[in-house]
């Protein structure tokens, strides 16, 4: 896990490269056709990774994007109607039969079919109109860093083709060297708290949230830590009502609209005694965990969740246990 994360820049830069043909291809057809609706198929990080394009999709186009559930139709064989809607399909290894189905069936519902996949010769790949390659290179751990950077770093290029943005496709190409120059263990402040929890939430908003979501998860999967990932808003309804003598809270934040209200969440869940500590900001009460700037708030969620990696791993090894190997999970889940 170590190994891959300090790969990502340079795997972020074999995509960037390796892959601009066919980034420019998926482009012009989201140009071209201008879709009412954008579906995503994907679970795990990489559905995490497609909600951050949901959301960057939505902020930057207005063009509403829905997760498709995979076993509509490969459990219930139902076919979604989607003349004129474009479907994104995002997997590392390409071989789950259900997001296989899923992709099949959006195109048999009228959908032009994008698959973002890190193992070219795959089913997932063979089931798209268009196929961008990962080029993430093997990926050994079970819980996955470069192939998920990768795969929001394609998805982000993908918006920044169609949109031809670029302010986001030179922020995307900047960030290779963002992340090579990054300390690797700034957020060793935080490793006692972290090592001692038994429990935690993981707060964002705009394209924190995506970010949220996978840090929660890697919490699980690495340190067998029990986290739960929010909105700043949605926190707020009931779930705050936890935060309390010392309740650990890792909030991300990004130079945005949403700055100021994640912001004033955070401070208030200090005050009323959760132990927050915040990637990429400061607020009363709370401790600032450094995150490299990149140029645009989109790709500064990406330098975040990279430094995130970074200190997941060593929290794994200091509540003594493997990252490499966590219990009871293995590198390919292949669900129904």
């Amino acid at each position: 896990m170590q190994a891959e994360i300090a790969e990502i820049p340079d795997a972020i830069e074999r995509l960037l490269t390796g892959s601009a043909a066919e980034i420019a291809e998926a482009g012009a057809l989201l140009r071209r056709l201008s879709p009412p609706v954008v579906v995503t198929v994907a679970r795990g990080s990489s559905d995490h990774a497609a909600s951050a394009f949901k959301i960057a999709c939505e902020i930057l186009t207005g063009v509403p994007v829905a997760s498709l559930g995979p076993s509509i139709a490969s459990i219930y064989r139902s076919v979604p109607r989607l003349k004129g809607a474009v479907a994104l399909a995002i997997s590392q290894s390409g071989r789950s039969p259900d997001l296989v189905a899923a992709l099949q069936a959006a195109r048999q519902g009228g959908g032009a079919t994008i698959a973002i996949v890190n193992v070219e010769r795959s089913p997932l790949a063979e089931a798209a109109d268009i196929t961008i390659p990962l080029r993430a290179g093997p990926e050994r751990s079970v819980a996955a860093t470069k192939s998920f950077v990768s795969s929001a770093a394609a998805a982000l290029a993908v918006l920044a083709a169609w949109r031809q943005d670029s302010a986001l496709r030179e922020a995307l190409s900047r960030l290779p060297a963002t992340l090579r120059a990054a300390p690797a263990d700034s957020w060793s402040v935080a490793l006692p708290e972290f090592a001692a929890a038994s429990s935690l939430y993981v707060l964002g908003r705009g394209p924190g949230l995506a970010i949220a979501m996978e840090a929660a998860l890697k919490f699980k999967e690495t340190s067998i830590l029990h986290a739960e990932a929010f909105s700043s808003a949605e926190v707020q309804h009931g779930p705050m009502s936890l935060v309390q003598g010392g309740f650990p809270v890792l909030a991300f934040l990004q130079d945005d609209a949403a700055r100021p209200g994640l912001l004033d969440t955070v401070a208030r869940l200090a005050a009323q005694g959760g132990r927050v500590f915040v990637a990429g900001g400061e607020a009363p009460g709370a401790v600032t965990l450094p995150v490299p700037a990149t140029g645009h708030p989109l790709t500064d969620s990406i330098a975040a969740i990279t430094g995130f990696y970074r200190f997941v791993e060593a929290l794994s090894r200091a509540r003594g246990l493997d990252p490499d190997h966590p219990p009871h999970l293995r590198k390919v889940t292949e669900t129904l």
